[in-house]
């Protein structure tokens, strides 16, 4: 099943293994994934003497982990292949304590320290590119702490189960039966949504000291790490708080207009900024949610989810956005249940339905296009009276039997019973007459929102929620800096992050040599 080059390189992969694995298989021969199954795990286990395989009769296609004989509590219900593939692979990695994503000793102790049995199931399709991040995040969570168990279901072959669930929407997490998250998340987010849940220990130490850095930079996208990397360079103390290294990055399929880079994609752009960094004595501090940032006379004291505390004399922001809402009635009602934001993810869903597109920019043709080869006919509504999209990206769409597009007209509501999408209602900015569009399914893309609502009251934000900053990258506030998306800055591009990064460090720089701060 694996060609043979793969087969190489999982030897390498697996070369230093420490302990004994084996994928314990209960599976009916008569399932048409039966063979496919079967052949992925025996390519995989010719690659370690490590490895064993044991086939026992079932009535699905399942199999589980285990180490040295005993259960790992991970459990894969499907064939983790296509994106899942490298959530098998990490899951072995991280159980024998190597591979990416291993969190510090403080994060570690927040997983350890939740309450109860916990059974958490996420459903994936296998073309998801934020499926994995979600999946590999709680099968770590289910190896750091042994009342954790973590089954990863594919929808694709569970059909009738995702379809009793209502599920319209992956990565979908059940816990205990319970819907607990939809969509992408980070390990932190998810995390704090089981403290939440689930309650935990105090994990708060007796020293109450927050840590000193000469920097710190809040964000781990392109404007976060070249922020890190170029005062790094200048022979500073910094460390990077961010709930993933690549940020919104990492949900970018296709990157070509990256200069001198002719065409990458957005999970390697993000190894290749960790990378990076690693070259420097950065504190890469990943899985941090930042509650609050305080002024303590010239000193920004940073408070993180859990009670760890950390200062600095120069804090640079760069939290960069996330997908803006509709705010209409019915949307937050309906998301994962017909709403969506993640074509590459959710468009399978929607196969051979009428979905409907918000947005008549980039995003929204490009998100246009690809679902026409998936969904019997596409619908596009722009606000403006043009689209933005380029011109190139118009001519293809206008070029699609199956898409019809619509200008000046504004969505008002989306229409639903709570458990699916039947239709959305849409106003004539022209006439200002309503109308409802029976639809399967709304995805929205009108643009991202900055993520400033943490340091509203710390420095000026505008009325679009953008942090105010100088030609230089400075806020209001002496000593804290911003950049990349989340600033008054024009074009949200990864180029212009990346230099609006190294311009805060710069700036951040002189200031400390200049005594502006400390």
């Amino acid at each position: 099943m694996l060609d043979n080059s793969l087969k190489e390189q999982l030897k390498a992969i697996f070369a230093n293994l420490e302990s004994d694995y084996q994928f314990d298989v209960y599976a009916s021969q008569e399932h048409e994934s039966y063979n496919e199954l079967i052949e992925l795990l025996e390519d995989v286990v010719v690659s370690s003497p490590k490895f064993s395989l044991k086939i026992n009769n079932g009535d699905s296609i399942s199999f589980n982990l285990l180490k040295n004989g005993e259960k790992t509590g991970i459990y894969f219900r499907g064939i983790p292949n296509g994106h899942e593939f490298t959530s098998l692979l990490l899951a072995v990695l991280n159980c024998d304590g190597k591979g990416k994503n291993q969190p510090d000793e403080y994060i570690r102790k927040r997983v350890q320290s939740l309450k109860g049995e916990i059974k958490l199931t996420t459903y994936v399709s296998l073309t998801c590119t934020n499926c994995p991040d979600v999946v590999q995040a709680l099968n770590l969570m289910t190896i750091i702490n042994p009342n954790i168990t973590h089954e990863m279901v594919d929808g694709s072959i569970y059909k009738e189960e995702v379809e009793s669930l209502k599920i319209q929407a992956v990565p979908a997490v059940y816990t205990d039966g319970e819907l607990l998250h939809v969509g992408r998340g980070e390990f932190g987010t998810l995390l704090t949504k089981l403290e939440e849940k689930y309650g935990s220990e105090d994990v708060s130490t007796a020293e109450t000291e927050a840590r000193k850095f000469d920097v710190i930079v809040i964000g781990g996208g392109p404007a976060g790490a070249s922020a890190a990397i170029y005062s790094a360079r200048k022979g500073l103390n910094v460390a990077l708080l961010a709930e993933t290294v690549g940020g919104q990055v990492k949900e970018t399929l296709g990157v070509e207009n990256l200069i001198s880079v002719p065409k990458t994609t957005g999970e390697n752009l993000t190894a290749d900024l960790r990378k990076h960094m690693e070259e420097y004595p950065i504190s890469i501090l990943e899985h941090r949610l930042v509650e609050n940032v305080e002024l303590d006379g010239s000193e920004k004291v940073i408070n993180v989810k859990g009670g760890e505390r950390f200062a600095t004399d120069a804090l640079i922001i760069a939290t960069g956005a996330n997908w803006k809402k509709l705010n209409v009635p019915g949307e937050s009602d309906h998301i994962g249940k017909g709403v969506a934001f993640c074509v590459h993810c959710d468009g399978p869903f929607y196969k051979d339905k009428h979905v409907a597109v918000i947005g008549g920019g980039n995003s929204g043709i490009e998100a246009a296009i690809d679902l026409s080869a998936i969904c019997s006919k596409v619908t596009v509504f722009e606000f403006l009276d043009e689209l933005k999209a380029d011109k190139v990206l118009q001519e293809k769409v206008a070029s699609l039997p199956n898409v019809e597009v619509f200008l000046s007209s504004q969505t008002t509501e989306i229409i639903g019973n709570g458990e699916k999408v039947s239709g959305l209602k849409v106003k004539d900015r022209n006439t200002e007459q309503e109308r409802i569009v029976d639809a399967d399914g709304v995805f929205v893309q009108i643009g991202l929102a900055p993520n400033s609502s943490v340091f509203k009251g710390l420095v000026d934000i505008s009325k679009y929620g953008e942090i105010e900053i100088d030609s230089h990258g400075r806020t209001n506030v002496p000593g804290i800096y911003a950049a990349g998306d989340v600033t008054t800055v024009p074009y949200k591009q990864i180029i212009t992050s990346m230099g609006d990064g190294a311009k805060a460090a710069l700036t951040a720089f002189d200031d400390r040599i200049r005594g502006v701060i400390s």
